[in-house]
């Protein structure tokens, strides 16, 4: 009987990878040869000897889709397969928008601890503050052992649906209950914005989704209104995104007819051209500055790099990740409900023709991702192997290896133990949120309020302290002592947060020691310089092709 149900099972097997394969665009690859039908009706032996042979019931989702990954492996790091719920998560960052109350959150004690309301959401107009607990969702108390992914499928759901959490408040006597209306969040992928020194402009962009080009375009015209003479543009950890959009965000800061970026791969429809529009912009005389990491890769890539081949600005920082392939998102499924397979179909090359991913040959998937961050920047003997290329000016820059940044700037020293600690345990939080809604309940908060000159009583300090052991960060005297100022910029922070002065100030008291930005705001001379050989040469025709679904 089980020989049989194999026998069965054997034609669909090679009948659904066959159909897999022209999906995929091989026909003619099996009619040019026998070896991959050879290779299929292998593969096709083996299924039906684990169906109707292993010693237990086999999982035929996860042999297929550990077939599937096993496959893509062979290819490149970054042609993967998302099951449904990631290519969902994958798909709400790109678009920017999620459909949901409207929170940050920790999850702490079994409990959902509001961290903020993002203004103008549902929870924000309903009042939820800082510290609240939610304890239930719709009558059911929170399952133990709750995660990000659990609060997500319990609180987002389509705009204009109900839901309802039951909340435990600090100073009220007992639970209430709150009805709320699901709408529209958007995600936003420039989250700061603002005039870090006078003249000097500021942002962060931190993802390339769908509306990145819009947000970059109010940006910059809320700098400019502000005064903006010069910009940095901040893209460290932005791991990519659409490249549409990095075209797009390199279209308001270049001037016409300049070419981009292009792709080449081997289907005709993975080749393209992307130069800059004739649109008018605001953004093409300001000095500039694009500060890079190790996590800027992919989208943020394009940008550094036409940045430094154009000479259009500075790119300072440390080497940047080096993904230099471009995936295209396939969904599987009727709508997409089998997930989404991401595959590479082109490598994208900056305007002097660089080429900047990294070797991935014979490395695992982990050696490969931690590669980037074994040093600050590769060594000269290292650079001297790579391909050197010429910036519009002259100057070389180097493919293969990610973005050399043509300033080094060096993070701070790393984070002690305690530190990162107190960080991922929100240790100040408790605090603070206490501080604002009960120890000063009423008062009216600014930015001001929690500037650098902001302290603590003797006894504060003591109540801090005894919070963060709770918290599980328990430091000794002395590192009590000579922690004191992470401390205190941690909880100033949190404050700004508890008190709902929003994101942006609490970013900018974190930013206070970044030592990085502080050294770039220095190098505004030498960018000036750079921007009189800016974007010399003669221009390229205007060819602005927009391939669909491609994502860098």
């Amino acid at each position: 009987m089980t020989w049989m149900r194999g026998r069965r099972i054997g034609p669909l097997v090679a009948a659904m990878a066959l159909a897999l394969l022209l999906g995929f665009g091989l026909a003619r690859g099996l009619q040019a040869t026998d070896d991959l039908m050879t290779q299929l009706h292998m593969f096709g032996e083996v299924l039906n000897a684990v169906q109707g042979n292993y010693v237990d019931p086999p999982d035929n989702q996860k042999l297929i889709r550990g077939a599937i990954e096993g496959m893509l492996k062979t290819l490149d790091p970054h042609s993967i397969y998302l099951p449904p719920q990631r290519a969902e998560r994958m798909d709400e960052d790109f678009r920017g928008e999620f459909s949901g109350i409207g929170i940050n959150f920790d999850l702490r004690d079994n409990a959902i601890i509001v961290i903020s309301p993002l203004e103008g959401t549902p929870a924000f107009r309903l009042g939820l503050r800082a510290g609240d607990r939610i304890t239930a969702v719709n009558g059911k108390p929170l399952a133990r052992g709750i995660t990000n992914d659990d609060v997500f499928k319990l609180l987002r759901g389509p705009a204009g649906s109900m839901v309802d959490v039951t909340i435990e408040r600090e100073g009220e006597p007992a639970p209430f209950d709150v009805s709320i209306e699901r709408a529209r969040i958007p995600i936003e992928s420039i989250p700061y914005v603002y005039m870090i020194r006078p003249g000097i402009g500021y942002l962060r962009i931190s993802r390339f989704s769908a509306t990145t080009g819009r947000e970059l375009e109010k940006a910059l015209e809320d700098l400019h209104e502000q005064g903006m003479r010069s910009l940095v543009m901040d893209l460290r950890s932005n791991s990519g995104g659409l490249l549409v959009q990095a075209v797009d965000v390199l279209d308001q800061i270049m001037p016409s007819d300049r070419m981009l970026v292009y792709t080449r791969g081997r289907i005709p429809s993975a080749n393209a051209d992307y130069h800059s529009s004739d649109r008018p912009r605001i953004a093409t005389d300001e000095p500039l500055i694009v500060l890079i990491d190790h996590g800027s890769a992919s989208a943020s890539e394009i940008v550094a790099g036409a940045v430094q081949d154009l000479d259009r600005g500075l790119v300072v920082g440390k080497n940047s990740f080096g993904k230099g392939l471009v995936q295209n998102q396939i969904p599987l499924g009727p709508g997409g409900s089998q997930g989404k397979l991401l595959l590479t179909i082109a490598k994208y090359y900056t305007p002097s023709g660089r080429l900047i991913q990294r070797p991935y040959a014979g490395k695992d998937d982990q050696a490969y991702r931690d590669e980037p961050y074994e040093e600050d920047v590769p060594p000269d003997s290292v650079l001297a192997k790579r391909p050197q290329f010429k910036t519009t000016s002259g100057r070389t820059v180097y493919g293969g290896g990610g973005i050399y940044p043509d300033i080094v700037l060096k993070d701070g020293p790393l984070l002690t133990r305690p530190q990162v600690d107190m960080i991922f345990k929100r240790a100040c939080f408790p605090f603070a949120a206490h501080y604002v809604t009960v120890t000063h309940k009423g008062q009216k908060w600014t930015e001001a309020s929690f500037g650098r000159d902001f302290t603590l009583s003797p006894d504060e300090w003591t109540g801090l302290r005894r919070t963060m052991t709770e918290r599980g960060v328990s430091l000794s005297d002395s590192l009590w002592q000579a922690d004191r100022d992470f401390v205190m910029r941690q909880l100033r922070a949190d404050l700004v947060t508890a008190a709902g002065l929003g994101p942006m100030a609490r970013y900018r008291v974190l930013v206070e020691n970044d030592e990085q930005l502080n050294a770039a705001l220095g190098l505004f001379p030498q960018a000036s310089k750079l921007m009189s050989h800016s974007v010399a040469g003669p221009p390229k025709g205007v060819k602005r092709l927009r391939p669909v679904g491609e994502r860098p």
